[in-house]
């Protein structure tokens, strides 16, 4: 089934979700993955997020991509000003060696083997 995509009016197959990649540099990586685990903990079954994985860049030590899954747009601005997430971030970012990039993604096309 295709669906017109509503940025360009084009055809598109359906599909939908939405990724948020935030890039951070660290040199308090440990900290920052016992962080996230305890705000997962913390707000089991409030975020709206389906998955995420955090990846080391290995051509630039201390440089990593956090890639967050959702099912759309509006859940991933819902989980972001959800007041939770707002003090995790202020907590995030002290122990990041500068600000935290994000990139918007709307899902195009999924490819799985």
């Amino acid at each position: 089934m295709a669906v017109r995509h509503p940025r360009n009016d084009r055809l598109e197959p359906d599909v939908t979700g939405f990724v948020q990649i935030m890039e951070i540099e660290t040199s308090r990586f440990d900290e920052v993955r016992a962080l996230m685990d305890r705000m997962r903990e913390e707000n089991r079954g409030t975020l709206r997020s389906t998955r995420a994985l955090f990846a080391a860049d290995r051509d630039r030590p201390g440089h990593y991509l956090g890639i967050i899954e959702f099912r759309s747009y509006e859940e991933a601005m819902e989980q972001s000003n959800d007041p939770a997430v707002s003090g995790f971030a202020q907590q995030l970012g002290a122990l990041l060696d500068g600000p935290p990039t994000f990139h918007n993604l709307d899902i195009a096309q999924v490819i799985e083997d």
